[in-house]
């Protein structure tokens, strides 16, 4: 069982603190919380003036925290995450488009 004062860390999900540690204690157990943030969360100017959109933006935040690697770039990528001699076709389309019309470089 933890003592009355022991500092227990977790992270914050709405209403609910979710701890790293189990506190030991029965279910049910009234307890007192005082909360101190640890480090400092970047929440865009834009976001932080409405609550509605401060709690869609931690939920979409909570979503992709805890994702593989590699997995962040690989849904970023849409629809050609899965195709990409596709993408390797369209940029080599794009690069040939705009070498069109330029001078060359004199040496």
């Amino acid at each position: 069982m933890i003592q009355s004062s022991t500092p227990l860390r977790g992270v914050v999900r709405g209403r609910t603190i979710e701890l790293e540690t189990e506190p030991g204690l029965p279910d049910g157990q009234n307890v007192a919380v005082t909360v101190q943030a640890v480090g400092a969360l970047f929440v865009p100017p834009n976001i932080a003036t409405s609550t509605d959109a401060l709690r869609r933006w931690c939920q979409a935040r909570a979503e992709v925290e805890n994702l593989p690697p590699g997995e962040g770039l690989r849904r970023s990528f849409g629809t050609w995450a899965e195709d990409t001699e596709e993408l390797d076709t369209y940029l080599a389309a794009n690069r040939r488009s705009r070498k069109l019309g330029r001078p060359g470089i004199d040496t």
